[in-house]
């Protein structure tokens, strides 16, 4: 079972328009492969899909996930 974390904890999201899944990946505490399935579990989590299908999250994706 996940244990709750604290997002005093996590750093703070910076001022920026897109995050890579990379940034997104440490910014929440959460492993990429999990940010991938986690898209295809939950529909309120649509990274935009660019060039070579990377995606980009947005500063909000960022505050779901966490």
């Amino acid at each position: 079972m996940l244990e709750p974390r604290n997002n005093a904890e996590l750093p703070a999201i910076p001022g920026k328009r897109y995050f890579t899944i990379g940034e997104v990946s440490e910014l929440c505490g959460v492993k990429p492969h999990v940010l991938r399935y986690w898209e295809q579990e939950f529909p309120q989590l649509k990274p935009v899909k660019r060039r070579g299908n990377r995606r980009y999250y947005q500063r909000q994706d960022v505050i779901v996930i966490r």
